[in-house]
């Protein structure tokens, strides 16, 4: 029963998931870095929500969170479900979009600020129920406050002066139509089949029409073969055949799973060092995921945007990020586990702002949701790898070493075999920063080769990315 529990849940989860990218990316396919970036952000952050909510209800009843987590997403879903679609971003696209997207970065910003408060207070500080209830109040405000925009827009039947519109119109109407002459022609720029060569700019006016001719040429056969090109649309099994999307979830699989196995064993990672209770780690994991996932979606977009570059090169800086966090937790040194999560938090965030963005960028986004939904299976496989095999394995290894010189220190003391006696049918824990060490070095490892295989994506979508983004400025 428990199986088919987590079954339901999981895929509740990804339908959510799905439904809210593809149509935000459609959308607004000129800002696919901060779009990605809060509506993960916001995915991310909801532990440390839904924690504060169950604090004040103030119930042992577990039931009753479980009824609260299955009810209310549901709610929202119902409630949503008639207003929200796809309504052509190109054809929306506003000149304030910009200072709307930064108000809700300030939102993100804010609320995440709000929470590390919230947290460290209610952790060291005993609230009573009134102070509880007033922090709760303002956290729904913070939430809600979004809602601002589209009232704006609601109360301002001409959000933009006319002539700016018209001018907007005829902008769009001719991008659009220039947009579409491209994907109507063979494109040049191809990872997997040829590159542009570097010397054809230099030839003849009619040398160079010709060469170019060939390439289109080859790239028609290619085309003929069932092989897209770059920034076209993919299918699923056409972009399971194509080097750059397996590079990419190689490197999401080793980076997102490493992530999440610290996730997954935040509890005896904290319990092994001296931490009593676990619970501000996996609010803080939360916020810092947070913010990973805002900062990797707005970093990201100013690479790709202001410097033309392929948005990997963010995701490379997130991974060494994790790396250097991974190395914190193997040493163990004072105050490690407050830097080594915020770290990981915000490395881990990051992978799940830039590799959808990158993933629409270079595949298209009519086949999105497929590849997104395939992209996603990293996240279990890297769980079961490193969380499952590599921690889980190492940490009863050092359990049962420490159990075993426990029990020979025991036969020295009749009063210390009696009390061990009692814990005998308890579970094997493991204390002091052997129980990580090897394990968190070992993921380190493995996340500096996620950031190898992230350079290599630069590498081969470099070129791709200058001359999309490069047509677009100017």
């Amino acid at each position: 029963m428990m199986c088919v529990l987590l079954f339901v849940g999981t895929n509740y989860s990804t339908y959510f998931n799905t439904a809210s990218l593809v149509t935000c990316i459609q959308n607004f396919p000129k800002s696919r870095g901060p779009t990605v970036g809060i509506l993960k952000a916001f995915s991310g952050l909801t532990s440390a929500i839904l924690t504060q909510i169950y604090a004040v209800m103030h119930t042992p009843d577990h039931a009753t969170l479980i009824f609260m987590v299955a009810v209310g997403p549901a709610l929202v879903a119902i409630g949503l479900m008639f207003v929200i679609r796809p309504v052509g971003g190109h054809e929306q696209a506003r000149p304030s979009d910009n200072n709307y997207f930064m108000f809700i970065y300030s939102i993100c910003l804010l609320l995440a600020s709000y929470l590390v408060g919230v947290v460290l207070v209610q952790d060291f500080v005993q609230l009573s129920d009134r102070v509880v209830v007033l922090l709760t109040v303002i956290l729904f405000i913070l939430l809600v406050s979004p809602i601002v925009i589209p009232v704006t827009f609601i109360l301002s039947p001409k959000p933009e002066h006319p002539v700016e519109e018209a001018l907007l119109s005829e902008t769009l109407i001719t991008e659009a139509n220039t947009l579409q002459d491209k994907e109507d022609q063979p494109k040049v720029i191809l990872s997997e089949v040829e590159e542009k060569p570097e010397d054809i700019d230099s030839l003849p006016a009619s040398d160079s029409r010709k060469r170019i001719a060939e390439l289109q040429a080859k790239l028609v056969q290619a085309a003929a073969r069932g092989k897209p090109h770059q920034w076209e649309n993919f299918t699923l099994m056409q972009a399971l055949v194509n080097t750059d999307f397996w590079l990419i979830w190689l490197s999401l699989l080793l980076g997102a799973g490493s992530g999440l196995a610290v996730i997954d064993n935040l509890g005896q990672m904290s319990q092994a060092v001296g931490f009593k209770d676990a619970h501000i780690f996996v609010s803080l994991t939360s916020i810092w995921n947070f913010l990973g996932r805002v900062g990797g979606g707005y970093l990201s977009e100013i690479i790709v945007r202001e410097h033309t570059y392929p948005r990997h090169i963010a995701l490379t800086i997130a991974q060494t990020l994790m790396a250097a966090g991974l190395f914190l937790f193997a040493m163990a040194w004072p105050g490690t586990m407050y830097i080594g999560t915020f770290l990981v938090g915000l490395g881990y965030g990051a992978h799940w702002a830039i590799v959808p963005a990158a993933v629409s960028e270079l595949f298209g986004v009519k086949h999105f949701g497929a590849m997104y939904n395939f992209l996603t299976i990293a996240n279990p496989t890297g769980s079961l790898i490193f969380s499952g095999l590599i921690v889980s394995n190492i940490y009863d290894y050092e359990a049962e070493k420490q159990a075993h010189r426990h029990q020979i220190s025991a036969l020295l003391s009749p009063q210390l075999l009696h009390n061990r006696s009692l814990l005998a049918d308890g579970p094997l824990k493991c204390e002091g920063p052997p129980c990580f060490f090897v394990s968190s070095l070992t993921m380190s490892v493995f996340c500096i080769m996620g950031a190898g295989l992230s350079l290599i994506v630069v590498h081969r979508t470099k070129r791709v990315y200058a001359q999309f983004y490069q047509s677009i400025n100017t």
